[in-house]
């Protein structure tokens, strides 16, 4: 069950054991009843428009549900490896650009890039071994390195994926609109701001595509990707073929150029790998992706591990081929950016003028369909984050360091609120910088090696913890300590290189999002501690006088009673209601939602094991209420959201219990804050006005929190 102990009992319920009851609960008969017409019309309205954006609901009783949201290993390289295949259009460029004069040094550039993505692809497809259920750098952390590690983990990460989709999302503005130039107006916009507003758009699209799945995202975005391998794949291996002949030249020149360098005394060696090193930090935009199939490993087909290893390995080779590639032919045809042009763009440009194609329509609609296979995989690289970005926070939901309704679930089964939050955010970020690429990518890399170097830390000591046990901990070991190192050292740089142009931002942002994450978690375990004082109390009460074990008289004055897990809230809303009527109610009716979220959706399985675990939670409350002298029974729901599930519950039960007044549960603190409307859900008044509306009467009942 979804709902905390936290929260209302108005709905969900709690993986318990079986309890022996001759209670049978009725699965759910959702009886429609007739609204007033302005509001029968207004919500047909509502739907219809929900519906056309959105899509239909999923019949969670399908059990191909789970089989049609997972992603094979290509599509999963589409919709997670367009974020690393992305990078090429800003990394390597970047790095490049860094190198100033010393272009020579794109080689040893290039193969260090192509080193370092098969090693970081490596330890992750090593990682995605030993926590196949996904987490990525924040379950790693969390369970290897402790709490706080985790914590800074995931704050890392969610920062990095609402950069991974305004940092995407501007580079595609600048590739996409690199073809207009600069001097134009577009009903009174110049450039610059018809980019930002282009770009606001691309955001609220995605939003709602991942509102619909992620499986339709992908399927809808994945021509984009395979025009982009097409191109950049002629493109790059064009421009090296062009060259073939002049390789020999090229590698004396080079070997000139060091030997040059080191003889200098103005460069030397140490200054020509300083460079190197800083123009290597600098790319480090070229690896942001390679952690999005661990974290994401919830929406890949079975068997996961294979399919998650197998994507892995496409994203790898695909990546590398594509960053070293551009190096080096940045490299051989002498490119550099202009401020119109991305580099890229202007790499394409040469190589159909080499061909002699630049005049003609070919030459020209390759190079349009280069760019804007460019920019449109942009636009896809952002699908990564939100992807990998609300299955971070729904995680981070489930250990209480953000509110908990971060990890429920729309009846499309996405992770709705996390999504909205990273589209919002991604907006505040774009609008902030004015979708400056540079500022953004600063940024952007600083937070996601801090998640690297945390992983790469974390498997290490999981290794050296087997070091007695299995018999290949010293590879393993060697390969995520070089890892950890390779990753430290590259975070350190780039802090120490760009703090002031821009790093101090996210490190301020992200321990900013520490601190907060930090106070949400104290108070959710301040209100956990009170609450499991309430379950040592009142779940072993003693019961006295005969127990009642005939069905409910549909006849009689009955309570029902909205319950979660069993536990201290919902006994004490049962005792209350009665204590308060004493003696008038003669039929006791719980009612209860397994409410699915992100963490319990898995497959079918683990829909019908939510199924048991609510009838179990049903019955201890039904054996309570026959030994309190009640007829009583249940009657249960599975689905996404507890107030629609709710409300068509308690319909059903007015058709069978005429008599019936409805009872919910709500905790009332003594001095309520603003903040504890954020952190609690408000299912028990949801429903209230769900029920008033309806004509069903509704009470809700106080569980005091001091």
């Amino acid at each position: 069950m979804t709902t905390s102990n936290s929260d209302s009992n108005a709905s969900g319920s709690s993986a318990d054991q079986p309890t022996s009851s001759s209670a049978e609960i009725p699965l759910p008969h959702v009886t429609e009843v007739d609204l007033p017409p302005e509001t029968d019309d207004q919500a047909r309205w509502l739907n219809r428009a929900k519906t056309f954006l959105i899509g239909k609901p999923r019949d969670l009783q399908d059990h191909s549900v789970y089989e049609h949201l997972s992603l094979i290993a290509f599509l999963a390289w589409v919709g997670l490896g367009a974020d690393g295949l992305s990078s090429s259009c800003y990394g390597p460029s970047e790095a490049f650009h860094a190198l100033g004069e010393h272009s020579f040094l794109a080689i040893f550039l290039a193969l260090a890039t192509v080193g370092t993505v098969f090693i970081i692809s490596a330890c992750y497809s090593h990682i995605i071994e030993e926590f196949p259920s996904g987490g990525g750098g924040y379950l790693v952390a969390s369970k290897l390195l402790g709490r706080r590690a985790g914590l800074l983990s995931g704050c890392a990460l969610m920062v990095d994926y609402v950069l991974t989709i305004t940092v995407s999302i501007a580079a595609a503005g600048d590739a996409l609109f690199g073809f207009f130039g600069k001097d134009w107006l577009l009903f009174g916009f110049n450039p610059d701001q018809t980019k930002l507003l282009a770009e606001t758009g691309f955001i609220v699209m995605l939003v709602i595509l991942n509102l619909r799945g992620v499986k339709e995202s992908v399927m809808a975005l994945m021509p984009v990707f395979l025009l982009f391998l097409i191109t950049h794949a002629l493109m790059i291996a064009g421009s090296l073929v062009l060259d073939i002949g002049a390789t020999g030249q090229v590698i004396t020149k080079v070997a000139d150029e060091v030997r040059l360098s080191i003889a200098d005394p103005e460069i030397g060696l140490w200054g020509m790998l300083a460079l190197l090193l800083h123009a290597y930090s600098l790319g480090a935009g070229t690896y942001t992706g390679i952690e999005a199939v661990s974290n994401s490993m919830a929406v890949m087909r079975e068997p996961r591990v294979a399919t998650g290893k197998r994507t892995m390995t496409y994203m790898a080779i695909s990546l590398s081929l594509t960053a070293g590639g551009l190096m080096l032919a940045y490299l051989l045809l002498g490119i550099h950016g202009t401020a119109e042009k991305t580099m890229n763009h202007v790499l394409t440009e040469t190589f159909m003028s080499k061909l002699g194609w630049d005049t003609n329509a070919f030459g020209k609609s390759f190079v349009l369909a280069t760019m804007i296979s460019e920019g449109a995989l942009l636009i896809v690289a952002a699908q990564a984050g939100f992807i990998g970005g609300p299955r971070a926070l729904a995680n981070m939901a489930r250990d209480s360091w953000v509110p908990h309704w971060f990890a429920n679930m729309s009846e499309r089964l996405a992770t709705h609120n996390g999504i909205v939050l990273l589209g919002a955010s991604a907006l505040i970020a774009l609008w902030a910088t004015g979708g400056n690429v540079s500022k953004l990518v600063i940024m952007y890399s600083i937070n996601v090696f801090i998640t690297f170097a945390l992983s790469m830390i974390g498997m290490c000591a999981f290794w050296w913890q087997k070091r007695s046990t299995d018999p290949i901990w010293k590879k393993r070991f060697a390969l995520f300590a070089f890892g950890a190192v390779l990753c430290s050292l590259i975070l350190v740089v780039t802090v120490y290189v760009k703090f002031i142009e821009g790093g101090w931002l996210t490190l301020l942002v992200t321990g900013a999002c520490f601190g907060l994450c930090e106070l949400i978690y104290r108070y959710y375990g301040k209100v956990s501690q009170k609450l499991r004082f309430l379950d040592a109390v009142l779940s072993d009460l003693p019961v006295m006088g005969q127990p009642n074990y005939t069905d409910p008289d549909p006849d009689l004055p009955t309570a029902a009673v909205m319950v979660g897990g069993y536990g201290g809230l919902g006994i004490h809303t049962i005792y209350h209601a009665l204590s308060t009527w004493h003696g008038y109610y003669k039929n006791l009716i719980f009612i209860s939602v397994g409410v699915i979220d992100s963490g319990n959706f898995k497959g079918a399985s683990t829909l019908e094991e939510l199924q048991r675990h609510t009838e179990n939670s049903l019955n201890k409350y039904v054996e309570l209420a026959q030994k309190l002298g009640m007829q009583s029974t249940a009657f249960m729901s599975i689905g996404t959201d507890a107030v629609d599930e709710l409300e068509h519950l308690c319909r059903e039960v007015k058709q069978q219990f005429p008599n019936v007044v409805f009872f919910a549960g709500q905790l009332v603190f003594q001095r309520e804050q603003w903040y504890q409307r954020l952190l609690h859900n408000r299912t028990a008044y949801s429903i209230e006005r769900r029920l008033h509306w309806a004509g069903l009467p509704i009470m809700i009942l106080p569980n005091r929190v001091k």
